[in-house]
């Protein structure tokens, strides 16, 4: 049997040829530690080998096999407006004959600095950095430094980036490969960790009375996109705003994958719930490598040269982060943006769960905006152990069934997907009678 999308340049067979992806996977093996530069990518909960990039243009992305995807994973979130958008690409060619990187400053920082401090609610002033671990590296400080405080509470499964005290109960690739708390993290680092449930209020109440005057701040994932897709429960964000602001503590919303997805301005625009700083990433820098926090200006007073808390790094700023991220935030606040992801995505996590119904397997989902995400499993899910009950075996054989159908699905259980404003209408019916299929030939 062969299906080909009405759309697709190359026709996809259940036996799809990919002889070049195993052959450069194989060799990179002996290159790089299980062959790949970030973990999730080698497919290990998936089964079978990665398929290696070629090339990716709007919502497609091909490998160096000629076979043609459509991609919902999107750089995992940056490409909010479509792969290689024309007029980023423009911009960038633009920037580039200036200079890939001046490790001083330029405006252009000026530029999406303003812009970032006009969208997001928490932030007065902000600093950019190179990824969205860095940024969450530096927030930590921050925040110990501007309460003489240690310890800090994040959630189960939430992911803030490799640094070693947040590495405790981290979602994403660390579930994923069924890895335990990282080796080579020293106790003395993660005592001063603390976890408690997503969505469990009573939890952190108990923390706080349990480590009274010790504690920093709250960090968390405003919407979990590295255990799956778990949203906020009502009260939920509010309740962690009032109990930060009765203990002393500060609270963090790492936007890292929410931020400028959800909404223009956010999770924290779009849940009315204004933490102390912000962690972002992804979007912002356009596809580029970038990252960056803000929060009140007391707060960012705290970091040098202005404060006393030390952070740097050469190629933050650089003007090919800052002008992919300028072009892509001008293009999001075009009238309508959001209404449209809005629409798509919920039209295609709906069809999901019917195409998962209709063939008798259990299936729990949800969307906000361009961000969507499902179980294998009854519903609901609420936190990172009841995620655990998805059925991994299963979603590795629909991973399988997709790949063969032409649609690029994050190759774990526990990642949440992206869609953006260059996927069409006829792009959703393929991928949803894809689901179909899929569904029906693993039940």
């Amino acid at each position: 049997m062969v299906y080909t999308s009405p759309l697709a340049s190359v026709p996809v067979t259940n036996a799809f040829n990919t002889t070049r992806s195993q052959a450069i996977f194989n060799a990179a093996q002996s290159l790089m530690p299980g062959g790949v530069s970030s973990p999730v990518r080698a497919f290990r909960s998936v089964g079978g080998q990665p398929i290696v990039f070629d090339r990716v243009k709007g919502p497609y992305a091909w490998d160096v096999d000629g076979n043609r995807f459509i991609d919902y994973v999107g750089s995992w979130g940056p490409a909010i407006c479509g792969h290689a958008h024309p007029e980023v690409t423009a911009a960038l060619q633009e920037t580039l004959e200036k200079g890939t990187s001046f490790g001083a400053p330029c405006e252009l920082e000026n530029q999406l600095a303003e812009m970032v401090i006009e969208a997001v609610p928490s932030v007065e002033m902000v600093r950019f950095v190179n990824s969205g671990t860095e940024a969450c590296m530096a927030v930590l400080r921050l925040m110990r430094a501007f309460t003489g405080r240690d310890k800090v509470i994040k959630f189960e499964g939430c992911y803030h980036g490799h640094a070693d005290m947040f590495l405790v109960k981290a979602g994403s690739g660390v579930a994923t490969l069924g890895l335990p708390d990282s080796p080579g993290v020293p106790r003395s680092t993660t005592s001063n960790t603390l976890t408690a449930p997503y969505n469990d209020l009573e939890a952190v109440k108990d923390l706080f009375a349990e480590n009274q005057d010790a504690i920093s701040g709250v960090i968390l994932e405003p919407v979990v996109g590295n255990a799956g897709f778990i949203t906020p429960e009502p009260g939920f964000l509010e309740g962690l705003r009032e109990l930060t602001k009765e203990n002393g503590a500060l609270l963090v919303f790492d936007e890292v994958m929410t931020g400028f997805r959800i909404s223009y301005g956010g999770a924290q625009a779009r849940f009315g719930v204004t933490p102390d700083l912000t962690t972002m990433g992804k979007v912002i820098g356009g596809g580029l490598p970038v990252g960056a926090y803000g929060g009140r200006a007391e707060i960012m007073a705290m970091v040098a040269p202005a404060g006393p808390m030390y952070q740097a790094g050469t190629l933050s700023g650089n003007p090919l982060a800052m002008t992919a991220g300028i072009k892509t935030l001008e293009l999001l606040k075009q009238e309508g943006t959001y209404e449209r992801l809005e629409a798509s995505t919920q039209r295609l996590i709906l069809g999901i769960i019917e195409a998962a119904q209709g063939a008798g397997i259990p299936i729990t989902g949800n969307s906000i905006s361009a961000m969507f995400g499902f179980y294998l499993c009854e519903g609901p899910v609420r936190n990172f152990e009841e995620a655990k009950s998805t059925d991994t075996e299963i979603f590795g054989k629909l991973h399988r069934a997709m790949l063969e159908r032409g649609v690029y699905l994050a190759p774990s259980a526990f990642e949440a997907g992206f869609t953006s404003l260059a996927h069409s209408e006829d792009d959703i019916d393929v991928t949803l009678q894809a689901f179909k299929e899929s569904f029906a030939s693993i039940k």
